[in-house]
């Protein structure tokens, strides 16, 4: 099952994945794909306001956390098959693809489609949560335009490839798959 989980920035979208991911693994571990790389002191404490969260409302729940900034689909591929993954967060990926690597966009691309493909494969439940950052008004500048560019094409084919595609709005999901809305 593969769930793409959706919203704006403190939307709530991480709380929701994590609840989906605790309740798919039941008393197995849960998988934490981080794709964030620690850079300043205010990505560090993102990191860990993230992981205090998972030991503190989820900690019944026993977290893994694997480090892996680009190539996702080889990190996927060390998780045990059945197994539920959260993979979080998208958003940072597309930026890791485009401007920390010597990836292009389709190598990109290829890169999540081998992880989706082995996901499917191995039975995990995955959950990819991404921030939607195209409500805001139109950036000026060229760069920031070939990232939005990227990031929205990566989300209309994961849109189209996943099986449940979640928005969370002020922390209210909305299941865009089966036209559900719930808080």
């Amino acid at each position: 099952m593969i769930v793409f989980v959706s919203g704006g920035a403190r939307s709530g979208k991480s709380d929701v994945a994590e609840q989906q991911i605790v309740n798919a693994a039941g008393s197995s571990p849960c998988y934490y794909l981080a794709t964030a790389d620690v850079y300043d002191d205010e990505m560090a404490a993102r990191v860990a306001r993230h992981r205090q969260s998972r030991q503190g409302e989820w900690q019944s729940a026993q977290w893994k956390t694997l480090e892996e900034p680009l190539v996702i689909d080889q990190a996927i591929a060390k998780v045990p098959k059945g197994s539920a993954v959260l993979l979080d967060c998208l958003t940072l990926w597309a930026s890791q693809v485009l401007y920390a690597s010597e990836l292009s966009e389709e190598e990109g691309l290829a890169l999540l489609a081998s992880a989706l493909a082995d996901a499917r494969a191995r039975s995990l439940y995955l959950v990819i949560v991404s921030n939607d950052i195209n409500e805001a008004l139109p950036p000026s500048d060229a760069e920031t335009w070939r990232y939005l560019a990227f990031l929205q094409r990566v989300h209309r084919w994961l849109a189209k490839e996943a099986d449940s595609v979640i928005e969370v709005v002020a922390g209210c999901v909305i299941d865009w798959k089966s036209a559900k809305a719930f808080c």
